[in-house]
Order: structure tokens, then C-alpha cells, then sequence
């Protein structure tokens, strides 16, 4: 039996139980229940003043004109895009990603820019001292930009500093290490996490500051805590990057204030981050003629066109199982082209080894790729070269069929401009601006015309 007025949430996914067990009935973790105290039963509301209900609800219609939030531009253009063209003030924002990725880097900069355009910003760390965060910012030059510093993990301490001086834009790095003396939990926990995080949004709606909250991240790559804190916030971005590879990549999974699935690229280098404006020319290998087993996919990343190069390698299996490798895209969308690809065209890959890779650490999750790993699959099987100025897209169907894919004339442009003169996709695609089209109503068609290196 709970005290009274205790309840027990999973460290895990931040569900409530009223009784303590071994196993969290949501999430399915194991002791992960942690005893909380609360002053009022799990969904009780707090009792209204008689303000509060004299006041009553308002409601207002549709039809009333709401004028664009104002934004604040920080000057880092890649940050801005992903946030929807600047930081509104008033939201809350999450950035999460591995260790060592490059937040407390990334968002140095984006501060310090903004700072030097006249924002009044502030950055706390929770995991860092002054000195460290300062001798970061000289390290990559940013020594004269007027940002305030401060080293704190008390929340009431922080809460009472924002609420004494006036700021735009609030770094808290990181969300984690935040504790709140109401609550007897230890930092981290999901009862600390919450309420940081609930005082924080708070203040920010409140006094109209943008707020900006460092979030790490579990092994499976999902911000750790509760879900809860993803709801209350505006935002939710991803700071992405594969190790060996210098490109970072912040991705918006959730944005009211913008697009979702918006991309930011950035390289990393001995200063800091380095804004990367025609990522297309980062991943795509310009040197020499294409090899077999390589294909150049047209993709949409947010309301970015971006050319990646794809990769297959088809081999003789040297054991009795063959292997399936894919690094950068679906295991279960290869399992599905190799299938089409056997059934359909004739194409079989049983004995046979199959890898599958995405050049330059990107990830691709757009259906309209499918059309591209199926040409370098049959590219790096018949060991024949597509053409070094041909671009390929298209989304499969188990038929066989060849479908057509969203913004396909905003792939062609982006492929025109870097030179690409070619381009397989689906059937019903008109060409223009000097590009020449080889439509495939199936896939088969794609195959054959790999196969006999007939593209005109």
C-alpha cells in the first residue's frame, strides 16, 4: 500500500501507478517505479478561487484575424529554418541528441549570434562551469559577443534570476540536471524532469522569453524522461550526427510554429559549427565516373531538396545465411524492394549477400527512395553503371508499379542546378529545364533498362 497521498512513476515512460509493482504496466520496464509524494490524488484538479470561477471560460470564433508571431532571428540561417524563419518569443524548445554531438556548441553560437544582433540572451549550464562555457566561446571566437553566463541547478534559483533581469532567448543546458526543492526526488528523475520543465514553459508563456531546453538522450536515440515534456513544449528538434563523419544535422520533429521534418546542416570544424548551404554538394561524390551499385536520389527533406547518394553492394554469400546490412534507411523497406525486385522482375538475391548504404551519415525516411535502392541494387548486380548525370525517385508498390512521389519538380531543379541531366522516375513526370526524363510505369522497365544501359 502507497502513503497517503504517494504515488508511484515509471523512470521510464513517466506513467502513474497507484501501487507499486515490479513491472510497469505501460511501458512493460522493470523497477523503474519510484515513490512520489503529491499533496492531491493523481488527476484531481486544484481547487478554483472564487475570481477563478466568477471569471467563467471565454470563447472566440474562427472567422477573428491572428497576425503572424513575431520571430527572433538568431543569425545562425540553419537554426532559423528549422525553427520556421526564427524563435518566437514565449516558446519553449527541445534539443536532444547523443553525447558529444555538439548541442552546448550549437547553441553557443546560436546565443552569441544572436547576442551581437542586440537579443538579450542568457546561457545556464547545469553540467558545465563559467569558466568552461567561456573558454568554449574563445575557443571559437565568440569572446566578445554580450551573453550573460551562469553555472546553476537550482530551479528556484534559476526561476528567481530570469524573473529579476530581463532576457529574450534562455539556454538551459541541460534539462536534467534541474532540481526543484518541492519535490524529494533526485535530479533526473521523472518527477524533477517534469516539474523543471512544467516551471519553465511556465515562465516563458508568462513573461514572453523564448526558452531553450538540452534534453539527453536513452540508447535507442529518444529523448530520456517522460513523453510528457515533448507535449508541453512548442518544439522538438534532433541534433543528428555519425561518428567519422564531420556533418552534423538538426532535424524538427515537432514544430508548432513551423514545418516538421525541417533539416539544418552543419560541419563540424576546429572553430565550432559551420553552416552548410547546398548540402546536395556534401553528400554526393563528384570525382571520377559513377561506379556500379551507386545511385544518385532527388529527396525532400523538410521544404529542402537534397541529392544523396546511395549505395549497394550485392555479393556471393560466403555462409549459409546471406546477410542484410543497411545503414541510413529502413532494414524493413530493403526487405520489401528485394522482395518486388525477386517477384517482379525476376531478380533474385537468395544466395546472395545485400548491403545497403546512404553516403555522408544522412537518413533517409521518405518513401520516394525506394526507387533509388532498387536501381542500385540491379546497378551493383548486373555490375552496370548508371549514368553519372542521371538522378532516380519514385516510390514501388508491391505490384511492381511505379508511383509518383509529392515536390517532384523541386527535385529536378535541385538536380539541374548541380549539373544532372538525367533522371529516372515515375512514368506520368514531364521534364523540363533541359533535363531528360526516362519514365518507368514499373519497375521492371527500370530494371531492363539498367540491365541493357539504354537510356535514351
Amino acid at each position: 500500500m502507497a502513503r497517503d497521498g504517494a504515488v508511484y512513476a515509471c523512470q521510464s515512460c513517466g506513467a502513474v501507478q497507484t501501487k507499486w509493482s515490479g513491472q510497469c504496466p505501460a511501458c512493460g520496464a522493470w523497477n523503474t517505479l519510484v515513490e512520489e509524494l503529491t499533496s492531491r490524488p493523481p488527476g484531481a484538479l486544484k481547487p478554483t478561487s472564487k475570481i477563478a470561477r466568477g471569471r467563467g471560460l471565454t470563447f472566440e470564433g474562427l472567422e477573428e484575424a491572428t497576425p503572424a508571431p513575431p520571430r527572433i532571428i538568431t543569425g545562425v540561417e540553419e537554426f532559423d529554418r528549422v525553427c520556421g524563419g526564427g524563435v518566437v518569443p514565449g516558446s519553449a524548445i527541445l534539443l536532444g541528441g547523443d553525447p558529444g554531438v555538439g548541442k552546448s556548441t550549437l547553441l553557443l553560437q546560436v546565443v552569441a549570434s544572436a547576442a551581437q544582433r542586440g537579443v538579450r540572451c542568457a546561457y545556464i549550464s547545469g553540467e558545465e562551469a563559467v569558466e568552461q562555457v567561456r573558454g568554449r566561446a574563445h575557443r571559437m571566437g565568440l569572446a566578445e559577443a554580450p551573453v550573460k553566463l551562469a553555472a546553476e541547478t537550482s530551479l528556484r534559483a534559476i526561476l528567481d534570476g530570469l524573473k529579476t533581469d530581463a532576457f529574450d532567448l534562455v539556454v538551459i543546458d541541460s534539462i536534467q540536471t534541474m532540481w526543484s526543492d518541492a519535490h524529494e526526488a533526485g535530479p533526473g528523475s521523472v518527477t524533477q524532469v517534469r516539474a523543471a520543465a512544467g516551471e519553465l514553459v511556465r515562465l516563458a508563456k508568462k513573461r514572453g522569453l523564448a526558452v531553450i531546453l538540452v534534453g539527453h538522450v536513452t540508447k535507442e536515440g529518444a529523448i530520456a524522461g517522460p513523453r510528457v515534456v515533448e507535449h508541453m513544449v512548442d518544439a522538438v528538434f534532433a541534433f543528428e550526427g555519425e561518428r567519422g563523419y564531420p556533418f552534423r544535422i538538426l532535424r524538427g520533429a515537432k514544430n508548432r510554429f513551423g514545418a516538421t521534418d525541417e533539416i539544418g546542416v552543419f560541419e563540424m570544424n576546429d572553430t565550432g559549427l559551420a553552416e552548410v548551404k547546398n548540402p546536395s554538394a556534401l553528400f554526393l561524390n563528384t570525382s571520377g565516373a559513377r561506379a556500379p551499385g551507386a545511385a544518385v536520389f532527388a529527396g525532400i527533406e523538410g521544404s529542402r531538396p537534397v541529392l544523396v547518394e546511395i549505395q549497394a553492394l550485392v555479393a556471393p554469400s560466403a555462409y549459409g545465411t546471406p546477410r542484410r546490412a543497411v545503414v541510413g534507411w529502413d532494414s524493413g523497406r530493403l526487405a520489401m524492394v528485394l522482395a518486388v525486385l525477386e517477384a517482379r522482375c525476376g531478380l533474385g538475391f537468395g544466395d546472395r549477400d545485400v548491403y545497403l548504404n546512404v553516403a555522408g551519415g544522412l537518413r533517409i525516411t521518405e518513401p520516394a527512395a525506394d526507387l533509388a535502392a532498387a536501381a542500385a541494387l540491379a546497378s551493383s548486380a548486373f555490375d552496370e553503371a548508371l549514368p553519372q548525370d542521371c538522378v532516380v525517385f519514385g516510390e514501388i508498390s508491391l505490384s511492381g508499379e511505379v508511383r509518383s512521389v509529392s515536390r517532384m519538380d523541386a527535385r529536378l531543379k535541385e538536380a539541374a542546378k548541380l549539373g544532372f541531366r538525367r533522371a529516372l522516375g515515375p512514368a506520368d513526370v514531364e521534364a523540363g529545364g533541359g533535363m531528360k526524363f526516362t519514365g518507368a510505369s514499373r519497375l521492371a522497365d527500370a530494371v531492363r533498362r539498367i540491365n541493357e544501359a539504354s537510356w535514351d
